[in-house]
């Protein structure tokens, strides 16, 4: 057992954390024959719903061009459509259609590793993991958004 002095501080500690998620994250997109930042956009869809490719554009962190290639990309894997504006012939939403088949079976043992670690957490401290993942999300995307705008 460590003692207080022999434990990282807490900035390792979630920095590793951090890194393994970007880890797995790359390793299920290549187990797809995606690139991490297409199963990220998929992801953003998948959450998010529907949106114009400037908006899906920000939220990857990609710039106009990128994005318009990331979304070729989907569309011709049969992932996205891009989708008419009613009213506005010259706008189009980027909308999701599919995801890859066996993407859910490839994440799969490490959604069970994290749901059995979650699950040895008590009722009260659930809420306080499942707290601090919504306000952390919110404070990454508000520092993503103050960055592009620097």
């Amino acid at each position: 057992m460590s003692t207080p002095s022999m434990r990282p501080d807490a900035s390792e500690v979630y920095r590793r954390y951090l890194s393994a998620v970007m880890l797995h994250g790359q390793a299920g997109a290549r187990a797809v024959d995606l690139g991490a930042t297409d199963l990220y956009a998929l992801n953003i869809l998948e959450l998010t719903g529907p949106m114009t490719p400037g908006e899906l554009g920000a939220r990857s962190g990609l710039t106009t061009g990128p994005t318009t290639r990331l979304i070729d990309r989907l569309e011709e894997a049969g992932y996205v459509r891009r989708v008419p504006v009613p009213g506005d012939r010259r706008k189009v939403t980027v909308e999701l259609v599919d995801k890859p088949a066996d993407l859910d079976e490839i994440l799969a043992p490490a959604r069970r590793r994290i749901s059995d670690i979650i699950a040895g957490y008590s009722p009260e401290q659930r809420e306080v993991l499942f707290d601090y993942f919504t306000r952390a999300a919110d404070a990454y995307r508000e520092a993503a958004q103050e960055l592009r705008t620097s």
